[in-house]
């Protein structure tokens, strides 16, 4: 990931997040750190909103189809909030990188006259069974 000059940063697969599209806000962890942990605003939530990122208008539906138009992402488990930081904007990259890559489309396929074969004797086998536990009349 690579941090822009006015805030925001541009993710490893490509896409550019203007730091308007960026909103940070911090509050109290919980956790370790003693005193420390009670004066210092180490947890970080990173929001964004996709409309003010810019993105081409395929793209861009994509996205808020995948995510929703804000997407949200909170970080708190380091005792630094600079670290926090880079952890929430990694996590928020990897949703955009993973959102914009298009599904793969399902080609259908038939299963071959072998498989069918298979199936079918494997069919024939288990009822040859089961009509071989059945009790008929007679078998006394």
């Amino acid at each position: 990931m690579i941090e822009n000059a006015d805030g925001g940063f541009t993710t490893p697969g490509g896409l550019a997040v203007p730091g308007v599209a960026l909103t940070w806000r911090y509050s109290r962890a919980s956790g370790p750190g003693g005193q420390h942990v009670n004066t210092s605003d180490t947890r970080v939530e990173l929001v964004c909103e996709l409309a003010d990122c810019g993105f081409v208008a395929y793209l861009h539906d994509r996205l808020v189809a995948e995510l929703g138009a804000t997407i949200r992402c909170v970080a708190a488990r380091s005792r630094s909030q600079l670290r926090n930081r880079a952890v929430a904007a990694e996590r928020l990259a990897a949703l955009l990188d993973q959102a914009a890559v298009p599904p793969v489309p399902r080609r259908p396929t038939k299963p071959s006259r072998g498989a069918k074969e298979r199936r079918l004797t494997e069919k024939r086998n288990v009822g040859e069974r089961k009509s071989a536990r059945r009790w008929k009349p007679g078998d006394d």
